[in-house]
């Protein structure tokens, strides 16, 4: 019989333990940033970058080795489409919104007759834009005054005296002398 009473006490005491534990620690997650419980979120880079630079080089008339040299290689090709070349570009992070840009050169032939395509930034443009800006932390003044420093007292190590001693002149070798 004193069995069966002392088991619901000791289950009563262990969630009361638990309750206590659960409220001391919802009291520190004041500590935990924003970013602290967020899950990762990869990034994903997709197809090739084209600048307003990369662009510009680009004239009608131009063969497709040519065009290829200048951009690279297209990112789709399509058989039933075969003048056409469509470069197009996406990248999403964590913390940047996420950009895109298309282009596309169409060919008659071998030689480039019209290029369509949006905005395109150029290559310091881009770089400005992947920047994820970080809100700045203050720094703790790291410099001691002359009177900071006057509060901590001075300690000499435990070898110190025997620094002080002379050096010997000679030291014993190393290797026992040959015979």
């Amino acid at each position: 019989m004193t069995a069966s009473l002392t088991f619901p006490l000791i289950g009563n005491r262990l969630a009361m333990l638990l309750v206590c534990a659960s409220l001391v620690g919802c009291g520190s997650l004041s500590g935990f940033s924003s970013d602290t419980l967020k899950p990762y979120v990869p990034e994903v880079v997709q197809g090739n970058f084209v600048s307003k630079e990369q662009r510009q080089a680009l004239t009608l008339g131009m063969a497709r080795a040519q065009v290829r040299d200048i951009l690279g290689t297209p990112l789709v090709t399509s058989l039933f489409h075969a003048d056409r070349w469509d470069y197009a570009f996406s990248i999403r992070r964590q913390g940047v919104p996420p950009q895109s840009f298309q282009l596309t050169v169409f060919f008659k032939g071998d030689v480039v007759s019209s290029i369509e395509g949006g905005d395109l930034p150029s290559e310091s443009e881009f770089v400005e834009r992947l920047a994820v800006q970080r809100k700045a932390s203050t720094v703790p003044n790291l410099q001691a005054s002359d009177e900071d420093l006057k509060k901590f007292p001075v300690q000499k190590a435990p070898g110190e005296a025997a620094r002080t001693a002379p050096l010997p002149t000679s030291y014993p070798p190393l290797e026992p002398a040959p015979r």
